[in-house]
């Protein structure tokens, strides 16, 4: 596992603007009425590391992007991602996020989902500000793909025939989008040229892609005590990952079916033998090489914007978040 403490450094040219982030975000959630106000608070304790705002201001700064509305760009996108959490946490069943209570946990199904809602809403309302039609397009559609992924990866739950190709398509509409828009958002506010935009939002969705199998490696070989969930519990549940796509794939009938019903049989043994199966097939491996590799793409699409700080931390902070799992 990495050093969280290392973000510090990496983050330490964009304190200011996340600091203004962190003040705006304070300050959107605060006043509506009391449940909102608790409810915040307790969003507030657990912020996570604001992975997308950091890689908004980063690519921003890089390119030469910033501008007066791109925090507040930041702050719409991050909305949105917390309401999709909220959502996440009601239809998963979840009781612990972070380290905490989930809303839903805390309080009820019906206030997380409401929740929700209200963050969508207060991020369009923000998002309204910046007078950008085509932020506006761009965020409306990142938003739509990430329910898209969402809805997709129920249907396909259990269905130990996907392919790699399928199961890439659903994280980048589910993870990636956002972190693709976040990355754009520079290029759409500064009113660069189509190749511009291209390139950011090229760089953030391969950079996104990569960071959801990092995710997923963590649920075979992640720290309960880091990641605040045991190992396993994605995958017998049903849920489909590289490791496990690509393990299934390079084994014969007679292996998958076995693993399969160990998956199924959901006994005291049937992660370990899933886990081992997954190793043994090279899935573990070929998962970190293929995080790695999209990782690399990314930084590619930006090689022209390799003359700054700003470009010095980004880079960072891609082997930061792709290599969480190593």
């Amino acid at each position: 596992m990495l050093d969280l403490n290392k973000m510090v450094e990496y983050t330490q040219p964009i304190q200011q603007d996340l600091d203004l982030f962190n003040q705006k975000l304070h300050d959107h959630l605060q006043g509506d009425s009391p449940l909102i106000s608790s409810i915040a608070k307790h969003l507030l304790r657990s912020r996570g590391k604001r992975i997308r705002p950091v890689f908004l201001f980063l690519s921003s700064r890089a390119g030469d992007n910033f501008t007066e509305f791109s925090v507040d760009a930041s702050l719409s996108i991050e909305l949105i991602h917390t309401a999709t959490l909220l959502h996440d946490d009601v239809v998963d069943e979840s009781d612990m996020r972070r380290g905490q209570e989930t809303v839903n946990a805390q309080w009820t199904n019906l206030i997380s989902v409401l929740m929700g809602d209200y963050l969508f809403a207060k991020a369009f309302k923000i998002m309204v500000e910046a007078n950008s039609i085509e932020l506006m397009r761009s965020i409306s559609r990142a938003t739509e793909r990430v329910a898209i992924g969402e809805l997709r990866q129920i249907e396909e739950t259990a269905n130990y025939d996907l392919s790699e190709d399928e199961y890439i398509s659903i994280i980048a509409d589910k993870t990636a989008s956002l972190f693709s828009v976040s990355c754009e958002t520079g290029p759409i506010l500064s009113r660069k040229d189509k190749k511009e935009r291209e390139n950011f939002a090229n760089f953030g969705e391969k950079i996104g892609i990569a960071f959801q199998i990092a995710d997923d490696l963590l649920d075979f070989v992640g720290d309960a005590e880091v990641t605040g969930k045991e190992p396993g519990i994605d995958v017998m549940t049903g849920q489909m990952t590289l490791p496990l796509i690509y393990g299934l794939n390079k084994s014969n009938k007679d292996s998958r079916k076995e693993i399969v019903k160990a998956i199924k049989a959901k006994d005291d043994k049937s992660f370990n033998r899933v886990y081992d199966f997954v190793k043994e097939t090279g899935g573990i491996d070929y998962a970190y090489k293929r995080a790695s590799s999209l990782a690399q793409q990314g930084l590619d699409e930006l090689s022209a914007y390799n003359h700054s700080v700003y470009y010095e931390r980004l880079e960072d902070m891609v082997k930061f978040t792709t290599a969480r799992a190593s």
